[in-house]
């Protein structure tokens, strides 16, 4: 008896997984080749990473709510909140690193009690209840401090200029000594988060419940998924992230001012879905995600390398990029489509 050698195709997430890593690999080489200088240094890339550790993190919290079949636009808002309200407290009143770091948990577990309440047991629409959650945390940024400062709370200070120095990994400075490449604490913590994050999606109950209600929220309710408290949970993780993420995004600027984080909620967007989360919900991977954020940062800067730094052509660099993926993404829900009508 011949035994049935047909592979299985590969899932809509893997699939798009595998485009994102690809481009993302595509354009590193592309910008080593030909802007080589900074490019063909580790530190380079490590950078983006560096500046960007806030954002790989709430990004988690959009793909999240997103495979739910859901989203969050109020996590800009939060960030700006806690770094205002973790500057005040620390400059202000003499404050503690680690109070103000359960701070920051507290203002994102209370939008997500809040937000994700309103979301998942009184049935109102996401865009409008994070919209409104949006608003609320800019005008109590303002409400807390209007004015921009620098904190110089010596503890801060400290905590902010910690290095992670990688051994045997850097390069030869103009004085012809090597210089080790390092990562910034933030970056430590965002990458635990994608661990643990990426446990969950794939081999927690919980995870795969996710995926579920995103997919087809009726099939989830005959299978005895609690909807309500599932989507509750997305939202609460995805604002605990932003809690996360607002004080990574803190030790980062080390400043509070109402103007931080501005466009953050619409780069993890982006983010999320240059790295495969569908906004239809029930397909996303976190690790897509993370690929998913060093793809737009990549390409702002091989733009800025052209000398295009002008913010428009940032912009236009970027939506290009967001079409491509969302045509890609149409591409491969076609191909499923397709399959199934076969079968």
């Amino acid at each position: 008896m011949k035994k049935n050698s047909k592979k299985s195709p590969m899932t809509d997430s893997n699939l798009l997984l595998l485009i994102t890593i690809t481009v993302f690999f595509a354009m590193y080489i592309f910008a080593v080749v030909v802007q080589k200088g900074a490019f063909t240094k580790p530190q380079t890339l490590l950078n983006i990473l560096n500046e960007n550790a806030a954002l790989l993190i709430i990004a988690c919290g959009l793909s999240l709510v997103m495979i739910t079949g859901s989203i969050d636009i109020s996590v800009g808002g939060v960030t700006a909140l806690i770094t205002m309200t973790c500057a005040v407290y620390l400059d202000y009143h003499d404050g503690n690193v680690f109070v103000a770091f359960l701070i920051a948990l507290a203002i994102g577990l209370a939008f997500g009690l809040v937000q994700g309440f309103l979301i998942a047991y009184l049935e109102i629409q996401p865009f409008i209840v994070t919209l409104a959650g949006m608003f609320f945390a800019r005008g109590m940024t303002t409400i807390v401090n209007s004015t921009p400062f620098n904190v110089a709370n010596e503890g801060f200070k400290a905590l902010k200029s910690t290095r992670a120095y990688i051994p045997f990994i850097g390069s030869v400075n103009k004085k012809g000594v090597f210089v080790n490449a390092y990562v910034e604490l933030g970056v430590i913590i965002a990458l635990i988060v994608v661990a643990v994050m990426f446990c969950i999606l794939k081999w927690i109950r919980l995870g795969r419940n996710f995926y579920a209600i995103g997919g087809n929220q009726q099939s989830a309710l005959m299978l005895g998924i609690n909807v309500k408290r599932t989507k509750f949970l997305a939202h609460l993780i995805c604002s605990l992230l932003a809690g996360i993420g607002g004080f990574v995004y803190f030790m980062h600027v080390g400043s509070g001012s109402p103007s931080h984080a501005s466009g953050l909620e619409m780069n993890a967007i982006a983010s999320s879905i240059i790295g495969g989360t569908m906004l239809t919900g029930g397909v996303g991977n976190i690790i897509g995600t993370f690929f998913g954020v060093l793809s737009l940062n990549t390409i702002k800067l091989i733009v800025s390398s052209f000398g295009l730094s002008e913010a428009w052509w940032v912009g236009i660099t970027v939506a290009a990029m967001l079409c491509l993926f969302l045509v890609i993404q149409s591409i491969v829900m076609a191909r499923t489509k397709g399959r199934k009508k076969k079968d």
